[in-house]
């Protein structure tokens, strides 16, 4: 059985997540989880910023894709929206991201965004592009 989080720990992860704080839970190219803290990534009143659940979003997606596509294969997100349902302030929030397609040239994921009293702040889907092999 491949161990999905082994290889993401010895990639590494990106700047950008490293800056928004986010931290993968679990993973394989079917479903990921990560969760990701309010603080430090708010608007000027205080709510989760919009911008950072995409983030969130984008990087779960994309992680699967790389997963399923191989670590030999670049991949690229092309599509991607969120619909923000309730604000965050504190605390955690955490995505789980379930494929509904894994192709052999796009993935797409649904992506489910909660707080820690579980409920839904946002839903999201990305379509991940993976791109030929250059000889």
């Amino acid at each position: 059985m491949t161990d999905y989080l082994e290889i993401i720990r010895e990639r590494g992860s990106g700047a950008l997540d490293q800056k928004m704080g986010i931290e993968i839970l679990e993973a394989s190219p079917q479903r990921l989880v990560g969760r990701m803290p309010v603080a430090g990534n708010t608007q000027p009143v205080g709510l989760l910023h919009g911008g950072a659940n995409v983030v969130l979003a984008e990087s779960l997606g994309s992680i699967g894709t790389q997963l399923h596509a191989g670590p030999d294969r670049r991949i690229v997100g092309v599509d991607i929206n969120a619909t923000h349902h309730k604000s965050a302030t504190e605390g955690f929030v955490t995505g789980v991201a379930t494929a509904i397609s894994l192709g052999k040239t796009l993935c797409v994921y649904e992506i489910v965004i909660t707080n820690e009293a579980g409920e839904r702040t946002c839903t999201s889907r990305i379509t991940c592009l993976i791109l030929a092999e250059r000889k």
